[in-house]
């Protein structure tokens, strides 16, 4: 039987590598969400998850779940952020998007001890399609970037991958600068 909260489209690797960095039973946002690969590896591992996208139709299925908060909301068209001030999460996970305002907030989404999984697309990535604007791939270490105050850098990559497909992608894991690295 197939598990309820599967999805035909796999966690990233990047993502399930470090997911157990996050704390047990942590709550865990999900950055423009999509069609839930991430909210449900973390739901079925027992985390309260919130998911945000602009369109919501990915993850219809996980509506009114217990312990799954789906935000509809634009990040981009200059609303509100559409979460409680000041709320916080052992998790934030954002992969194949950017919006460059975003960035600087992250670190303050995170509870302390918690940890931010970061992968998208970056410079080069026009040679094999989509995205090929610069609006939406990273320039050469521009996650190191935003780490550079408020984190505490765990691991970073940066270059071409075979898998899911031909691509140049940055990933980022860390944690706030606060946090003690054993």
């Amino acid at each position: 039987m197939r598990n309820s909260l599967a999805s035909s489209v796999e966690a990233s690797t990047w993502v399930r590598r470090f997911a157990p960095l996050v704390t047990t039973g942590g709550g865990v946002l999900d950055i423009a969400c999509g069609g839930g690969r991430h909210l449900r590896l973390f739901a079925s591992a027992g985390h309260p998850v919130t998911g945000i996208d602009r369109d919501l139709g990915g993850v219809a299925d996980l509506i009114d779940r217990p312990g799954i908060d789906l935000v509809q909301a634009d990040l981009e068209d200059g609303s509100p952020w559409p979460l409680p001030p000041g709320q916080r999460f052992a998790a934030v996970i954002v992969t194949n998007y950017l919006h460059r305002p975003l960035l600087p907030t992250l670190a303050d989404l995170l509870n302390p001890g918690g940890v931010l999984i970061y992968e998208t697309f970056a410079r080069g990535n026009e040679r094999f399609g989509r995205p090929s604007s610069p609006a939406f791939l990273l320039d050469p270490g521009e996650l190191l970037e935003v780490a550079r105050h408020d984190l505490q850098v765990v691991a970073f990559e940066q270059g071409e991958t075979e898998v899911p497909k031909k691509a140049v992608v940055q990933r980022l894991c860390a944690f706030p600068a606060s946090t003690p690295i054993l």
